[in-house]
């Protein structure tokens, strides 16, 4: 009996002892938060919202998605190659029968019911022969009718003999970041592909330049470029354009033309024929830069201005070195990519109101922009403007541009301060036709340079 009671002891205090232990290790604990109103509870939402407050389970997409795809193209660019393939074919001949091969591809948008069509610079670029593809992989032949490289738009046509779906133009200037966005586009080759983001940023410049892009993380890969960005109302708010990667696909983020600067553009290629650039004329010095730190100039909030132009709107308009300029129109510029994005939806002859900071006072100045002033000619680098009343009457010509800067190669040549009268047997009239004709010069063969000292003398230089 003793026996037994001595076992079940035993028994008791191992059970007792396994117990403890499976507790203490294995049970998960439970805890039990008090509800009591004593105790503060916070409340979080894990849903992310748009910028009207709807959270990503309460926005439907649908709606812009159907409409969206019915009016987003397939654009391929095919160039036409009667030229030897190898070097076989160059010795013992080839087929004079040219043959077309597709140069790349890529996407665009419909924006009238006849035929008109938004899409990339570059995916048009040095096009033989363009072909557009409906999402009913209906195919038509298209005609360029005009591009913008600066700005990578062009815009093109297609003839059906039906009203096509199209998309309206939404106001990316009231785009919110974290708004939500769908990019639709034919990446791959893959056909009408819809991609869900967000507005990551407004008035973001890539590659040193001072374009204005919205940025968005919706996934866009090659054959996206001249697809739509959408808001969910189905508005085009961006021309989808680059992305910044080290593969060549996506990996974040992509960038899109806004929507105000890619209607600006197309506006002015139908009515003018090309693209009419409403010039401030100013040289701001960048913020973070060493020429910024050697001034002294950290942790501004605007535009500050170094340079201005002579001749130009800011010129007449009596702004100065120094001035920083904190709103255009009432809207808040807190980079250059914040002024041009602005600027490249204005034409010459517009006027803008600018909100700037001078010596500690805000004071509000009108400006009216003009044409561009000066320009950076191809081949040579030199900077010429055009002639102003002051420069016609002291070297008494009505023809030419002025060479306000050489570079660095040609500065012992005596350049600088000489009017540029023709190249060859070709008048210059303005900084356009000084672009077109340096543009034409190759390194085969003579060019003739004329230009025209204070004297009143002619010279000539020969470029070879």
């Amino acid at each position: 009996m003793k026996k037994i009671a001595n076992l079940l002891l035993v028994s008791v205090i191992a059970g007792a002892v396994t117990l403890s232990g499976y507790k203490l290790f294995f049970e998960q604990q439970s805890f039990i938060f008090s509800d009591s109103p004593t105790v503060p509870v916070t409340t979080a939402s894990f849903m992310n919202t748009s910028a009207k407050g709807a959270g990503i389970n309460e926005v439907d997409f649908t709606s812009a998605a159907e409409t969206t795809v019915n009016a987003v193209v397939h654009v391929k660019n095919v160039a036409i190659n009667s030229g030897p393939k190898s070097l076989m074919e160059f010795l013992y001949g080839y087929e004079t029968e040219a043959k077309p091969q597709l140069r790349g591809a890529g996407s665009g948008v419909i924006i009238s019911s006849d035929g008109y069509i938004v899409t990339n610079n570059h995916v048009i670029e040095g096009a033989s022969q363009l072909q557009v593809t409906l999402n009913n992989n209906t195919t038509y032949d298209a005609e360029l009718i005009g591009s913008d490289p600066n700005s990578d738009i062009a815009l093109i046509k297609i003839e059906a003999d039906h009203k096509l779906p199209y998309l309206t133009f939404g106001d990316s200037d009231n785009t919110k970041i974290g708004e939500w966005v769908l990019a639709v586009g034919n990446p791959f080759n893959l056909t009408s592909t819809v991609t869900a983001g967000i507005v990551s940023a407004k008035a973001r410049s890539l590659g040193g330049t001072n374009q204005s892009f919205l940025q968005t993380d919706a996934a866009v890969n090659p054959g996206n470029s001249g697809g739509a960005l959408v808001n969910t109302n189905g508005e085009l708010i961006g021309i989808n354009t680059a992305i910044t990667s080290q593969t060549g696909s996506y990996v974040g983020y992509s960038f899109a033309v806004p929507s105000n600067i890619a209607k600006k553009v197309i506006d002015d290629i139908v009515e003018y024929g090309n693209v009419q650039k409403g010039i401030l004329g100013i040289t701001p010095i960048p913020i973070n830069s060493s020429l910024a730190a050697e001034k002294g100039i950290k942790n501004i909030e605007g535009v500050y201005i170094d340079i201005i132009e002579e001749d130009s709107g800011a010129y007449d308009a009596g702004l100065e070195s120094g001035d920083i300029i904190k709103k255009i129109d009432e809207i808040k510029t807190l980079n250059f990519p914040d002024l041009t994005g602005y600027l490249a939806t204005k034409r010459p002859g517009d006027e803008v109101k600018l909100t700037i900071e001078r010596k500690g006072e805000t004071m509000e100045i009108p400006v009216t922009l003009k044409e561009r002033q000066t320009i950076v000619l191809p081949i040579m680098d030199l900077e010429v403007k055009n002639l102003n009343d002051k420069d016609r009457k002291e070297f008494r010509t009505k023809k030419g541009v002025k060479i306000v800067g050489v570079s660095e190669r040609f500065e012992g040549y005596g350049l600088e301060g000489k009017i540029l009268l023709s190249i060859g047997d070709k008048e210059i009239n303005d900084i356009n036709d000084a672009k077109v004709l340096f543009g034409r010069i190759t390194r085969y063969g003579n060019t003739s340079i004329t230009m025209l000292n204070k004297k009143g003398e002619r010279e000539r230089i020969i470029l070879q």
